[in-house]
């Protein structure tokens, strides 16, 4: 078999499954009713699916400008989106419109008490 072939191969199976986990994260945001239920499905499948996109462009691709551009964007995908979905998850729970008690533990609750009474 010949090695183009097999990086064929490989890269339209991980396009595939780019886009796949790319559309569930996209059902997911729409069919889910909780913040905290919508943000991990923005975060988790959509990161993975648009690193595996990367993975089959650089696949098909397979010059070294083109791969480190490449890796550069999943690199920032991989370090934005956690925070930026940690940033959302607080301003949902600041603005009340995550419920306390859902919540296995609840640091920010301490936090946020410990900063009032700063300010008192």
């Amino acid at each position: 078999m010949d090695w183009t072939t097999v990086g064929t191969v490989v890269g339209a199976t991980a396009l595939l499954l780019g886009c796949l986990l790319t559309l569930v994260a996209a059902v997911g945001l729409l069919r889910l009713s909780d913040v905290l239920a919508r943000m991990h499905t923005t975060a988790k499948p959509q990161v993975l699916g648009v690193v595996l996109s990367l993975l089959a462009v650089g696949i098909t691709l397979r010059r070294g400008a083109d791969v480190a551009t490449l890796v550069a964007i999943a690199a920032f995908q991989l370090l934005t989106v956690p925070v930026a979905t940690h940033m959302v998850g607080r301003a949902a729970y600041r603005t009340g419109q995550v419920d306390p008690s859902a919540l296995d533990h609840d640091e920010l609750a301490d936090e946020l008490s410990e900063e009032e009474r700063s300010r008192d």
